[in-house]
């Protein structure tokens, strides 16, 4: 396929680039990693905070595990203007969606600001604490990695003639989806299902503030993520959606498909677009370890709710406090999420007969033709809006996007030796506009995780979890999981 050629020409370049001698750097170190896992649980699927918000690497099957291994190199920050990273993870997993997962493989090359980066690699997006929150709307640490050619300002870049008081980051990514084997065994009774599909992405933030001067910060960003091209599969029809030039420049900017797309994609824009505005109060002094930050995020699918046409009434707003060191508690997390609104339940395409636009009936993470915000079965987004992996039918839409929730995320280091975190989470669903659930459901997932790092054996750390589920929605399950890892330098 042309994408697939595009994606291994770029990875062949970057990967020459990195085996050039002139930036090769004298005092490059490796970082490697090798874990066993093991799961066990009870109930009709393994609990949920076992499951979520660990890049796709789990399973909802009971008693599953894995073995992984993984090599790193870091792109260097400082030193020199030309630099270069790279990383393979592997892991050979049991009870799981596939018997080999590539989680990353990828080559970073770095030119003082900039970086280009080829491959599989664990983005997240937002400014969500990737330990204690429930994840962020748009980008979460939910679902495998999508292999992607993505440029970027990782880091923020002060803006020349502010004094340093304004800084500036973002990215854009193209790359291609790699569930298509597994989405043609997951669907059945005719359920929508996809291949060769590709992504694309980009997205800026912008900062106001200098901490070393003044310890409030302010910051703003907007991104957008789509999916477009491949094939879609329903009730046996196929919809064609093509992939050439002009078609990568729609999505990037988001316009009205052609004649060879169907009528809803030339009606409305292109592809399946969803967004996210994110903002970010920080307050840290430069002279003490705490710090407290309230944030706030705004999905919107398409363009109906990127602006003010509809309130804002659908939201993650989260508050993280650092504290300075104790024996107790060195961080906390609460997260309020809303998803009802979607701009209302009505959804009307303009027609001769009848000129007027309504857009609601949002669906977040679905849609017409593709199979939604996801990748192996696992959200993208926000896991509380629950997965299609969890559908048994067969059907991989998202059955359960019109929520409320609460979440709490609270982690400790009482000694050198120990870390420990727990989360706690309840949310109640209506299910969709589309497929209201006959009553509410209600949702309660619990964490509790251990953490060891032996003084005596460096490198090694053994990790103990254990969580519960309850409620209507998933139905009540236990379980614990252990993993031991070896990490090191080379």
């Amino acid at each position: 396929m042309r994408h697939i050629r595009l994606l291994t020409a770029l990875l062949t370049t970057a990967a020459s680039a990195l085996c050039a001698p002139a930036i090769e750097l004298p005092d490059s170190t490796f970082r490697y990693s090798a874990e066993v896992n093991a799961t066990v649980s009870s109930g009709a699927n393994t609990p949920f905070w076992l499951v979520n918000n660990r890049f796709g690497l789990s399973s909802i099957e009971k008693n599953n595990g894995y073995v992984r291994a993984s090599l790193f190199k870091d792109a260097r920050k400082e030193g020199r203007r030309l630099t270069w990273g790279a990383g393979v993870d592997l892991a050979v997993p049991w009870n799981f969606t596939s018997s080999f997962v590539v989680q990353q493989l990828y080559a970073d090359l770095r030119y003082r600001n900039a970086e280009l980066s080829v491959g599989s690699k664990e983005w997240t997006g937002g400014f969500n604490n990737l330990r204690l929150s429930s994840g962020d709307l748009l980008f979460s640490n939910n679902s495998r990695p999508i292999p992607q050619a993505r440029l970027s300002l990782p880091d923020y870049v002060k803006v020349p003639f502010t004094n340093g008081w304004i800084g500036i980051k973002g990215y854009l990514a193209y790359g291609a989806f790699t569930d298509d084997s597994w989405q043609r065994h997951a669907a059945k009774n005719g359920a929508r299902h996809t291949k060769h599909v590709l992504f694309h992405s980009k997205g800026g933030t912008l900062m106001v503030g200098d901490t070393q001067r003044f310890p409030l910060t302010f910051e703003a960003g907007l991104q957008m993520g789509a999916q477009f091209g491949g094939q879609s599969m329903f009730q046996g029809q196929v919809i064609d959606m093509p992939n050439g030039f002009k078609d990568w420049i729609k999505v990037f900017w988001p316009s009205a498909g052609g004649g060879d797309t169907p009528s809803s994609e030339q009606l409305n824009v292109y592809g399946n677009h969803t967004g996210e505005w994110d903002f970010r109060l920080k307050w840290a002094p430069a002279e003490s370890d705490w710090s407290a930050a309230l944030y706030y995020e705004h999905f919107f699918e398409d363009h109906s709710m990127m602006f003010f046409d509809y309130t804002w009434r659908d939201m993650l707003l989260g508050v993280e406090v650092n504290l300075p060191k104790n024996p107790i508690v060195s961080a906390l997390v609460y997260e309020y999420l809303y998803t009802k609104d979607q701009a209302g339940p009505v959804y009307w395409d303009h027609t001769p007969e009848i000129p007027e636009q309504v857009s609601g009936r949002d669906q977040y993470y679905n849609h017409g033709i593709y199979a939604g915000w996801q990748h192996w079965g696992m959200g993208i987004g926000n896991p509380l809006l629950i997965s299609p992996v969890y559908n048994r039918d067969g059907s991989l839409s998202f059955r359960h996007n019109r929520i409320k929730g609460h979440h709490l995320g609270v982690e400790g280091n009482p000694v050198p030796w120990l870390t420990w975190r727990m989360l706690l989470s309840y949310s109640r669903s209506w299910g969709t506009y589309d497929a209201p659930t006959p009553r509410v459901l209600g949702n309660v997932n619990t964490l509790f995780e251990a953490t060891i790092r032996p003084p005596k054996l460096k490198g090694w750390s053994g990790t103990i979890s254990f969580a519960t589920d309850g409620g209507s929605l998933l139905g009540p399950s236990r379980g614990a999981m252990l993993s031991i890892k070896k990490t090191g330098w080379l």
